[in-house]
């Protein structure tokens, strides 16, 4: 008889819960479930005991359409900076584009024959999944229920309704969900293909932090763009250390941290319900506050990816941790990534170091901490010590 091995699944489901979005969308998923239901329920007539007169009725199925009209805004705002990103990559459609569309669209990320053509026709359908929102939104903010056109509101949602339908129907089903060997493609030949390696770069094995957390002093220029420009500094370094493109972090990170307080405003204007209206309006202004917590989930990457060292002073655990330092202090947590970026070079998700030979011993370059570089990009030079931890060669 198979049983249910409980302790795979709590491991499954920590590490689910570890992504900050996971919760995110799980809250945003309970939502739409209990006012979609809500709203179904008094279309069917299933609640007219406790909303016995037609006026009753009809107001509550306004407020809930105000209720899932900002949920799914807010959605689709969030995805559609990524969305953009992809159709710019498919317009300029370079080798490297073509791999990193791969990724998304393209079952194992590998090759088929003429991907371009389909995953444009997803994009697009996807696109148009997120316009007939914003239309939708139109509509519900700016014409009140008896003057609201209906056959445009239809319009709009069965096409906001059927188009990412039609999207993950045609991803499957097109050459993009189905598996495909061949040998004509170059491009997954000459996919990200062994990079010139230079003989002086060292892997470092054990990487460290530069600086402590409110060693924001050691660089003062980092420190203050990191305080007072923290969208454009997170996501420069997000590209530089291979996490992404740069304009889809600062976009998506400001509207996380902006875009919930500004669409359940006004969606809570347009409900006539005080208690209802004020629960719209706080549930905004707590998620902007929990905007934060993407760069924290960044952070976490990056200590992973890095091997860098993870502090365990909250509950026990590195990521929470790592939570904490973006909620309550995001500023110094950043200007610590940058320090450590600018420190060390990038190259195939480790962290390198350059070696000098200086009468028969091996020495690494090394940068003093309190140095102040011109500009944020700059690679600041300085003495060398010899490395304590042992080198790893490169090849």
């Amino acid at each position: 008889m198979r049983k249910i091995n409980w302790a795979s699944f709590l491991e499954i489901l920590k590490e689910w819960c570890e992504n900050p979005m996971n919760i995110a969308l799980f809250i945003w998923l309970l939502c739409v479930a209990v006012s979609g239901s809500m709203l179904i329920l008094l279309l069917l007539g299933a609640l007219n005991t406790a909303f016995p007169t037609r006026v009753s009725r009809n107001y509550w199925i306004e407020i809930n359409n105000q209720v899932l009209n900002a949920l799914f805004t807010l959605m689709s705002v969030y995805q559609h900076p990524s969305l953009f990103h992809h159709l710019f990559l498919l317009l300029r459609w370079g080798s490297e584009d073509v791999i990193e569309l791969r990724k998304f669209y393209c079952k194992n990320g590998s090759y088929r024959p003429h991907e371009l053509a389909h995953i444009a026709v997803v994009v697009s359908l996807l696109h148009v999944t997120c316009f007939c929102q914003y239309m939708l939104c139109g509509l519900y903010w700016g014409y009140s229920r008896q003057l609201r056109p209906e056959w445009a509101e239809n319009l709009f949602f069965i096409l906001g309704t059927a188009t990412p339908v039609i999207a993950a129907v045609y991803t499957i089903c097109s050459p993009l969900g189905k598996e495909y060997d061949s040998d004509l493609d170059e491009e997954a030949k000459t996919e990200r293909g062994p990079k010139s390696l230079l003989e002086n770069w060292v892997v470092v094995s054990k990487p460290e932090w530069v600086g402590g957390l409110f060693d924001c002093g050691d660089d003062r220029t980092v420190g203050f763009l990191s305080c007072f420009c923290t969208f454009c500094v997170f996501g420069w370094n997000m590209e530089r250390l291979g996490f992404g493109n740069m304009y889809v972090h600062i976009i998506t990170f400001l509207l996380l941290c902006v875009a919930p307080f500004w669409i359940f405003s006004i969606s809570a204007l347009h409900i006539h319900n005080y208690v209802i209206g004020d629960i719209a309006g706080v549930a905004g202004i707590v998620s902007c506050a929990f905007g934060l917590i993407y760069g924290g989930y960044w952070r976490i990457q990056m200590r992973k990816k890095f091997k860098l060292p993870g502090n365990t002073i909250c509950c026990g655990s590195a990521s929470m941790t790592d939570y904490l330092k973006w909620m309550f202090c995001w500023g110094c947590a950043l200007a610590q990534e940058v320090r450590t970026g600018n420190f060390y070079d990038v190259e195939d998700d480790n962290f390198y170091r350059k070696l000098v030979e200086e009468n028969c011993e091996v020495v690494i370059e090394n940068v003093p901490v309190g140095s102040e570089p011109s500009d944020l990009g700059e690679r600041r030079e300085g003495s060398t010590h010899i490395m304590d931890a042992p080198i790893q060669p490169l090849i």
